[in-house]
């Protein structure tokens, strides 16, 4: 298999731009991991994603597309291009940059979602179920840094999780949502925008999937206060850890976190600590939450 690192994120950048008419002749990296992020001149993002995520970007294209049309604000992509564009399984899409920016306020945040919870779903693509635990099979079985003792509490812990989902208490109607609503994937520009970015999880399921997110930052890790998160309930008109269903999605959400910890410190020796501290929380060593020292994966 080959590595991410070991991948010409530049040539296959050039190589889409060049099939759909984008002058590329002077790309500039942004982000490289497993996927790649680079600018263009004209104001243009690139992305590029990991093999065999074509199907996943023509999707996230149709999203973007149709929230432009809805008058939903989100990053937008470029027009009259066909894409995405496959460079050796490789996708790649292009995207208008946004100005200047930072995350979006808890308030923020709770707008816009309510904004996209009440959109009817699109009727010429099928958005899908969302997928809580897509993925974390794979992030358990690779994390290098485990020992068997903690692979085996994952395994274990992501099968309980999965019984739970299926017995999922009944809550607000199924709807359209983002998927993965942290701060980071809302935008607040300089000028007065909240823009929804990372389409790539927007699919059909509980709205209460998108308000753990915030709830958690509150009652799980105390990153917001408990003023700030009445904020966010009072403009989105509900308040999730209220519903009987609350406890499961959090514990998904912090098991997420943790395997993303542990992803990126399989590639970034530092991270190493606060992935073995997530595990160590989220396995009932530190007692009851909120939990300190959760940091962002820098």
């Amino acid at each position: 298999m080959t590595k991410a690192s070991d991948t010409d994120w530049l040539s296959i950048v050039r190589s889409a731009g060049t099939t759909v008419g984008l002058d590329v002749d002077w790309a500039e990296p942004i982000q490289v991991s497993e996927n790649a992020i680079y600018r263009l001149p004209g104001c243009v993002v690139a992305r590029a994603s990991r093999p065999g995520q074509l199907q996943a970007a023509r999707r996230e294209v149709n999203v973007a597309r149709w929230l432009e049309a809805s008058g939903v604000s989100a990053v937008q992509v470029v027009p009259d291009v066909d894409q995405p564009v496959d460079v050796d399984g490789r996708a790649v899409t292009f995207w208008r940059e946004l100005p200047p920016h930072k995350h979006g306020t808890p308030t923020q945040v709770a707008a816009v979602l309510k904004q996209l919870h009440h959109l009817p779903a699109p009727t010429d693509f099928d958005l899908g179920e969302v997928a809580p635990f897509v993925r974390l099979e794979q992030r358990i079985a690779a994390a290098h840094i485990l020992t068997e003792d903690d692979r085996g509490w994952l395994r274990e812990h992501l099968t309980e999780l999965q019984q739970r989902w299926a017995r999922l208490p009944k809550g607000l109607p199924w709807c359209v949502i983002h998927g993965d609503a942290w701060v980071g994937n809302v935008a607040a520009t300089d000028d007065g925008q909240v823009v929804l970015l990372d389409l790539e999880r927007t699919s059909i399921g509980p709205p209460e999937w998108d308000l753990v997110h915030t709830a958690i930052k509150w009652r799980s890790f105390g990153w917001i206060t408990e003023e700030q998160y009445a904020e966010f309930c009072g403009v989105y008109g509900y308040d999730v850890t209220k519903w009987a269903g609350f406890e499961l999605l959090r514990d998904i959400r912090e098991l997420r976190m943790t395997t993303m910890a542990m992803q990126a410190a399989s590639n970034k020796l530092a991270l190493r600590e606060q992935a073995e501290h997530r595990l160590a929380c989220i396995r009932g060593d530190y007692g009851a939450r909120p939990w300190s020292g959760w940091k962002a994966l820098e």
